[in-house]
């Protein structure tokens, strides 16, 4: 294996990515699989099956307005710039609507001939590492996840730790009830990051302030149940809860809907969600009590997905795909960062403070919670 090695993202590149991410969109079915799995080009553009791409989701789908909708506009965005067909031969999707699929998916792949095919999200580690094993000449990448020792597998992992650190110091500097909420999607090391680093922000960011803020984690089993994000959501902010973090793909669309309920009536204090992997800003927007038009997300950790995806085929696309290499993408490279949002300016302080701690490796985040 190769040595692995620290990759920079670009701020152009990443500036791209985040930027199509905040436009929405993704929720484009033309190069989604029919009932047989196979795909087929429907838009205008060239074809070149040698450098062809396509990513298998996870089951939240290309329109989780998450993990999976960053990484499939990134290839969209990078297949539209090149001129290729949307399709076999072009740029494609495969969704995977369950965890049984995802094999399956792998092998639909590479029977219709596509060079690079992304596997998004570390559950899918398994169905790549098998058909990267039986298809030596294709490109795979794994994303979220590591699969080492094999030369036509690149991994692509972020520092999520780091931009959640700095989601709880937005959720500190906002709470009023001193309670806070992180829902997460299935238990595992990548998930892990994320709760490891908002407690860990919360807690540097309590003690600052000089308050005693308590932290409440509940995990949906799932990246794809709205009404199972939505349930853990109305209990959290019935106990007294005003900040809830999500990393949990399309569960946490329940999250959103349960705020915006709780909102609309307007019968309490004001109820926040924090955003995962894309600016989710437009997912908060809400009409109040009075008739105003809000918005109750809070701000957003982002993940480059969209702008991995990117490089990758760009590289594979110039012969030079980096088979075999581990690439990390944090904070100092711009792979990780946090919106703006509806924070205060108080907040946006203490959190650039934060950030240009851990940049400056003055602070180090755990990617695991403490016990």
């Amino acid at each position: 294996m190769k040595k692995a090695k620290l990759f920079g993202l670009g701020a152009a590149t990443l500036a791209l990515t985040l930027t199509l991410a905040a436009c929405g969109g993704g929720n484009n079915s033309s190069g989604s699989t029919d009932s047989s799995g196979g795909t087929s080009a429907s838009s205008g553009g060239t074809t070149d099956a040698a450098h062809s791409a396509v990513v298998i989701t996870d089951i939240g789908g290309v329109d989780d307005k998450s993990f999976n909708q960053s990484a499939w506009e990134g290839l969209t965005a990078w297949g539209e710039e090149h001129g290729l067909a949307e399709g076999t031969g072009g740029y494609a999707y495969i969704q995977s609507n369950d965890a049984s699929e995802y094999t399956t998916n792998v092998d639909s792949a590479v029977s219709q001939g596509f060079n690079t095919i992304f596997g998004i999200g570390y559950l899918l580690e398994d169905a790549i590492s098998t058909g990267a094993a039986s298809n030596p000449d294709t490109n795979f990448v794994i994303v979220d996840s590591i699969i080492d020792d094999m030369d036509n597998v690149a991994s692509a992992t972020f520092r999520d730790n780091e931009a959640a650190y700095l989601a709880g110091y937005a959720a500190a500097y906002t709470t009023l009830t001193n309670q806070v909420g992180f829902i997460g999607g299935e238990e595992g090391v990548v998930i892990d990051r994320f709760q490891a680093g908002f407690e860990e922000g919360v807690a540097a960011a309590a003690e600052e302030l000089g308050k005693d803020i308590e932290v409440k984690v509940e995990y949906a089993a799932s990246f794809g149940d709205p009404a199972k994000g939505k349930a853990i959501a109305a209990s959290m902010y019935n106990s007294g809860i005003d900040v809830i973090y999500h990393a949990s793909g399309g569960t946490g669309a329940g999250v959103f809907e349960e705020a915006i309920a709780l909102n609309e009536a307007g019968e309490g204090d004001k109820v926040w969600v924090i955003g995962v992997d894309r600016d989710q800003e437009a997912d908060g927007d809400y009409t109040d009590a009075d008739g105003n038009a809000a918005n109750l997300t809070l701000t957003s950790t982002l993940k480059g997905v969209g702008a991995a995806v990117e490089d990758l085929a760009n590289r594979a696309l110039d012969d030079d795909f980096p088979g075999g290499e581990h690439l990390y993408y944090g904070l100092a490279d711009g792979g990780v960062d946090i919106t703006e949002g509806n924070l205060s300016d108080e907040a946006m302080t203490a959190i650039n403070a934060a950030k240009q701690a851990i940049i400056d490796g003055d602070v180090t985040v755990s990617e695991t919670p403490a016990e």
